[in-house]
């Protein structure tokens, strides 16, 4: 039997630490981009869905809990129609990168939400990232095709 290691163990867990606002910055908004330079997006968005076969979710709740626990901040489901899905991303942490970032900086994000959406409907899905800087959040449209299965 394959054992849990600590990041696997506290996505479990209902303990709450702190975590260093500098570091979670410092790693995703310089180091990250320096390592991948150009592909900086493209990488994280197929780091995102790789996190999500990771970690598959088996509803919306666990969705935006899981958000929660990675500080990625707090999920909200706005709408959701036949084949799309829109939601709100909210959190301290993105006031900075939504003011003076390009888009592709909520890919890893995206990515997860992509893939997530696709292990629970089992078709294809993509995600759209939508930074909105006059209040600070950023919107996701996940779109699928009920038509191409995966």
């Amino acid at each position: 039997m394959k054992e849990s290691t600590a990041l696997e163990q506290s996505v479990h867990s209902l303990e709450t630490r702190t975590i260093s606002t500098f570091g979670y910055e410092l790693i995703r908004e310089t180091l990250l981009p320096e390592i991948f330079g150009k592909d900086t997006p493209e990488i994280l968005y197929w780091a995102g869905k790789r996190l999500a076969r990771k970690y598959p979710l088996a509803n919306y709740e666990s969705l935006i809990e899981f958000f929660e626990k990675a500080s990625w901040g707090t999920l909200e489901i706005v709408k959701e129609t036949k084949n799309q899905l829109d939601l709100e991303l909210t959190s301290p942490l993105l006031a900075p990168r939504v003011k003076s970032k390009a888009e592709h900086y909520f890919q890893l994000e995206a990515g997860f939400l992509a893939q997530q959406i696709e292990l629970q409907k089992e078709v294809v899905a993509e995600t759209f990232e939508h930074p909105v800087k006059k209040s600070n959040r950023v919107q996701f449209t996940v779109k699928w095709d009920q038509n191409d299965p995966v």
